[in-house]
């Protein structure tokens, strides 16, 4: 109960931010109408109101404060050191589950030279490109303690339909909000979630620590020398259901695929997509074009909320936690649960993340193991990030070359981490590296984004450069 109220708490400050956002810009953009009437005498006045000056600085329908900058594609040492950075980035990203959109997004601005938003696009696509390589190396892998798939088909469902609904929603926030505002979401975002995960990595690194002792006196009350390797055991989530050492590791795809989940999956993603090509031709904020885009709703929320409805009911369960969660969810526990789906697909599409850095935290906390956790989320994030790419592709967010060379890079990178992670794991003992991989990732993308925002924002100033609100309507890429 004192953990669902602390998510309860951590929503509630989540909304309150996202909403005082909104509100700022539905009053700026009442206020531009309000300034066109007032009176003369406002007018002459030597003095305007600190609500005005407020205005004119977050919104000028006329200004723009995004200009795009697309350094020429050639081999020099700016893409040696970039191409290293990335390597590193999605092996390490792929394994925590979390993409490695905060590496790649420094990378592209500060190395490579791309403007911060055009680097937000491209770090999507290297995201896809390291997600999709995770998926083809877990799909054949099944759940260290329990004989199901390593990846949580059911979990999945639920969250990735309303993950993909907060990704457009994101896209939209990354033309319209201003640098400055992204930089303290981000920061106080990351902050908090990879504190909350270190804690969850210390918490299993204890509970391993538990387990090797106690296997370690087994072993000596059966008269094996203490001085003896203890083979390593992944912390059991409930009594196992294929006991000794006959459980299969790897198995076919077509024996280890939930092909109704994932059928419904590719129909919400099939559905995102053919929205997304029809609004390409419909001018910005025509009728057709806000028709489109709220068409995505209904087919978001139906299919997540039937899930839903069979877990409220008791038809389906999370099983990949093996009971140690709650397996008899209430309609509050669900619908946070959708929530912070769609929180990770705004996160995702504004700042050009893996919505992995919200799901991965958010899964661990359901009693999911770290294996499964990292592989469901990049599961997700697959079809997630792939939609916003195609988004940012048709909003002409960024150079197909770089993107397909990146995209390899990233490629190669997660199937190497991923290797030599379980690799570790099997010698150390520890699946709680993963968690420690996750929450390192967060806060050193915190660091690094943030202080890259920390620095344009104050180059614009000096520049006297706009910091506005961008206006949607008027966005031509």
């Amino acid at each position: 109960m004192s953990e669902l109220r602390w998510k309860c708490r951590g929503l509630r400050s989540v909304i309150v931010l996202f909403t005082n956002f909104a509100l700022a810009f539905a009053f700026v953009s009442a206020e531009r109408g309000f300034k066109g009437n007032l009176d003369s005498k406002t007018r002459e006045s030597d003095e305007p109101s600190f609500f005005l000056r407020a205005v004119d600085f977050l919104w000028e329908p006329d200004q723009t404060g995004y200009h795009h900058v697309w350094p020429e594609f050639e081999f020099n040492w700016q893409i040696v050191l970039g191409t290293l950075i990335g390597f590193c980035g999605a092996a390490f990203g792929s394994v925590g589950g979390v993409g490695g959109g905060g590496i790649f997004v420094p990378m592209l601005s500060l190395i490579i030279g791309f403007d911060p938003k055009s680097a937000t696009a491209l770090s999507k696509c290297m995201i896809v490109g390291a997600s999709v390589s995770t998926v083809y190396y877990n799909i054949r892998l099944r759940h260290p303690t329990l004989d199901m798939p390593i990846i949580d088909y059911d979990l999945a469902l639920l969250i990735q339909p309303m993950l993909m609904l907060g990704i457009s929603l994101g896209v939209a926030f990354n033309v319209m909000f201003p640098d400055w505002m992204v930089t303290v979401l981000l920061i106080i975002l990351f902050l908090g979630t990879s504190t909350k995960a270190f804690l969850k990595g210390c918490e299993t690194w204890n509970k391993e620590t538990i387990e090797k002792m106690e296997a370690a006196k087994r072993l000596e009350s059966n008269g094996v020398s203490g001085s003896t390797e203890v083979e390593y055991m992944p912390l059991p989530a409930a009594p196992s259901t294929n006991p000794g050492n006959n459980k299969k590791q790897e198995v076919s795809i077509i024996e280890n695929v939930c092909w109704k989940e994932l059928g419904l999956l590719v129909f919400v993603w099939i559905v995102f997509l053919a929205l997304q090509i029809a609004k390409k031709n419909m001018p910005t904020c025509s009728v057709g074009y806000w028709v489109i885009n709220l068409l995505q709703i209904p087919v978001a929320v139906g299919v997540s909320g039937y899930e839903a409805v069979a877990l409220y009911q008791g038809r389906r369960i999370i099983a990949s936690n093996g009971g140690q969660g709650d397996s008899n969810f209430t309609i509050g526990q669900l619908i946070l649960y959708c929530s912070f789906g769609i929180l990770a697909g705004v996160v995702g599409g504004l700042l050009g993340l893996g919505g992995g850095f919200i799901m991965g935290p958010l899964f661990l906390e359901l009693g999911v193991p770290p294996q499964v956790a990292s592989a469901t989320a990049t599961f997700a994030m697959t079809f997630s990030s792939s939609m916003s790419v195609v988004e940012y592709y048709l909003l002409k967010r960024f150079p197909v070359p770089y993107a397909l060379y990146f995209v390899g890079v990233a490629t190669i990178a997660a199937l190497v981490g991923q290797h030599v992670v379980r690799r570790l794991i099997a010698v150390l003992g520890r699946a709680s590296l993963i968690i420690f991989i996750l929450a390192s990732t967060i806060f050193i993308s915190a660091i690094s984004l943030g202080g890259v925002g920390i620095v344009n924002m104050m180059g614009k100033l000096q520049r006297h450069e706009y910091m506005g609100f961008e206006n949607l309507c008027k966005y031509n890429g």
